[in-house]
């Protein structure tokens, strides 16, 4: 049969020299802002119609474009799984038993991937492991936003307890089997993702998300339409994209064949760890190129809008993002590189993984951070990855690289800058070492993410004497050994000193002046001003309203993978830690929870039963 989109992917295969495989890749990217185009022309209050053109045009890019037939049935079968199990079981398990499931499938699907497809030359299908990886988060924060929902309407008190980002994000009546759908398959994010929240989709679907645009800046002349115009930032994304891949056509060669061999193996320490560094840069360009144009294409549908500023006129267009290429290249310590990559993949590890394995704290009214939530996160980060050791070996490098890091931005950085933000003459000596720093360390840890292979991932770490092992081991066991106190009292006698309060007759200021000594007891007085004037959930009326909450504050927060607090936390009191998570959380199944499991399947019955 004639199918014209293989002819599209062949022209790109042919004159760009791409394998087959990211041909049909690029396709629908390409292809997404066509349909984009005319998605945003449908009627906006026809919701049935747009679900329905979403799902027509995923159709064609999974049958005919990415012939990814075995992998549709894959991703439909996680979909229903994660639909039936939040419809029917409620029960407090219910969003850890999904996530079990999807990461059990994910599991499956990379165990194939590593023993049929990895050391295979042929031009095989399509890969279905990515777009099953970015399926995964969308699924299990549908599960926990419609968990949500329920503690919503059930309990309030721990509702209150969530974050203001969770309570955003909040699911309160299960959606029909059509709109889900929609959501799962949204064809501008099916392949490479981003990855989004239910409620996003539900209020871009709905056109709510564009209440706040002004009418002059509503395009169409007969009918105005709610979804603004964004082809020129859209075309802005898709051209940074571009350039990003251009490099790498020109890099290509700084591949990850060479540093396997031992002639890399043999070249001095300077050279080979700046070789390195290469090599990871090179490695990165491809994702910056991919999801620069898949957002894109979400920002030209409309799903990339993320409010409006009335004092200045400005749209945010940021919804989606996923990576800030400059931010990376050119972030000054690990933890600013981190906040800049895989920015979707960092909030669901943050809200889904860590913050819901956190202890909450009577006393203290918050949540209670650990080394066992850091744990869980970052095994869930590697294994979300895949099965092969280089993720292990990657994150659990990555993890002490983050508590370094930490101990570094405490100890060193306040003798460059202080809490008012005034900076040392030398400030610049520090940011050009700790990005020199940073990005040589990103060259030697990635190296496994790349190799993933254990054996010569240690060749190669041996042949670099494991120097950022060394320094990490170093750093550590001063800072968190019987000798800490004193090295971080030494330094701290060279930290910038606060300045006093100028004399600004703003009306809060008046009324703290003479409360405080410096800046930062300031900035701790407003701040506590600040906690108190906001809305108290617990004490509030049974009515809570939730909280709108946009990536402007998510992206001013700042949201990074947690990192490990309290490494030098001794054996006791890790065995402490563990009882009392284990205590908190009761984990075991209770006879309740036997009759939740009993309901869902009895009123899956009467569905199907009615159905049929």
């Amino acid at each position: 049969m004639w199918n014209p989109f293989q002819g599209i992917v062949s022209i790109l295969c042919n004159y760009g020299g791409l394998d087959r495989a990211s041909g049909k890749i690029l396709t629908c990217l390409f292809l997404s802002f066509p349909f984009s185009a005319i998605f945003k022309r449908l009627p906006d209050a026809q919701i049935k119609l747009k679900n329905s053109y979403i799902l027509v045009v995923s159709i064609i890019y999974i049958f005919f474009i990415l012939e990814i037939f075995t992998g549709f049935f894959i991703l439909l079968g996680n979909a229903l799984f994660t639909y039936l199990i939040t419809r029917y079981y409620k029960s407090k398990f219910m969003p850890w038993v999904n996530l079990i499931g999807l990461m059990g499938f994910l599991a499956i699907s990379h165990l194939k991937t590593q023993f049929t497809r990895l050391d295979s030359s042929e031009d095989l299908e399509i890969d279905v492991t990515g777009a099953q990886m970015v399926l995964v988060m969308k699924l299990s924060a549908f599960a926990w936003s419609y968990w949500d929902g329920i503690t919503y309407l059930k309990d309030k008190e721990r509702f209150a307890r969530l974050t203001t980002y969770q309570q955003s994000r909040v699911i309160l009546e299960h959606p029909n089997l059509f709109t889900y759908l929609g959501y799962v398959f949204f064809y501008a994010t099916l392949v490479t993702g981003p990855s989004f929240d239910y409620s996003d989709y539900s209020k871009f679907i709905a056109t709510d998300l564009f209440d706040d645009v002004p009418e002059e800046k509503r395009p169409g002349k007969k009918r105005k339409r709610k979804i603004p115009k964004s082809g020129k930032i859209a075309a802005k994304k898709v051209a940074m994209g571009f350039g990003w891949i251009i490099l790498l056509l020109l890099l290509d060669k700084y591949d990850t064949i060479w540093i396997q061999s031992q002639e890399f193996r043999d070249k001095n320490f300077a050279f080979k760890i700046f070789y390195l560094w290469l090599v990871a840069f090179v490695a990165r360009l491809k994702y910056y190129g991919v999801w620069l144009i898949s957002e894109g294409g979400c920002i030209l549908v409309g799903l990339g809008y993320n409010g409006y500023d009335k004092k200045s006129g400005k749209m945010f267009w940021n919804r989606v993002q996923n990576i800030d290429p400059i931010g990376f290249e050119f972030g000054l310590n690990f933890h600013d590189c981190i906040e800049a990559w895989n920015m979707n993949t960092n909030k669901w590890l943050k809200n889904c993984i860590y913050l819901r394995t956190c202890t909450w704290d009577e006393k203290k009214g918050k949540w209670k951070a650990g080394l066992i939530p850091s744990l869980i996160t970052f095994f869930t980060s590697a294994f979300w990855h895949g099965t092969l050791p280089g993720y292990y070996l990657t994150f659990i490098l990555g993890a002490f690289m983050q508590s370094v890091g930490k101990i570094f931005r405490r100890t060193f950085r306040p003798i460059f800058i202080n809490k008012s933000g005034k900076q040392s003459k030398w400030k610049w000596a520090y940011d050009f070492v700790g990005w020199i720093i940073s990005q040589l360390s990103f060259g030697y840890v990635t190296a496994s993410f790349l190799l993933l292979r254990l054996d010569l991932t240690l060749a190669l770490w041996k042949s670099c004497y494991f120097w950022v092992h060394l320094c990490c081991a170093i750093v550590l066991s001063l800072f968190g050994g019987p000798a800490g106190g004193a090295i971080r009292g030494f330094f701290k006698k060279w930290h910038m000193k606060e300045e006093e309060i100028a004399d600004i007759e703003h009306p809060q200021l008046v009324q703290l002046r003479g409360k405080v000594q410096s800046t930062s007891d300031l900035l701790a007085q407003l701040k506590n001003q600040k906690s108190t004037s906001s809305i108290d959930l617990k004490s509030s009326s049974s009515e809570i309203a939730i909280p709108k909450y946009d990536n402007q504050e998510e992206l001013a927060t700042g949201m990074q993978v947690p990192d490990f607090d309290g490494l030098e936390t001794t054996l006791n009191k890790l065995h402490q830690e563990l009882n009392e998570w284990k205590a908190a959380k009761n984990k075991f199944v209770k006879e309740d929870e036997i009759k939740r499991l009993n309901d869902a399947i009895l009123a899956l019955e009467k569905d199907i039963e009615s159905l049929l």
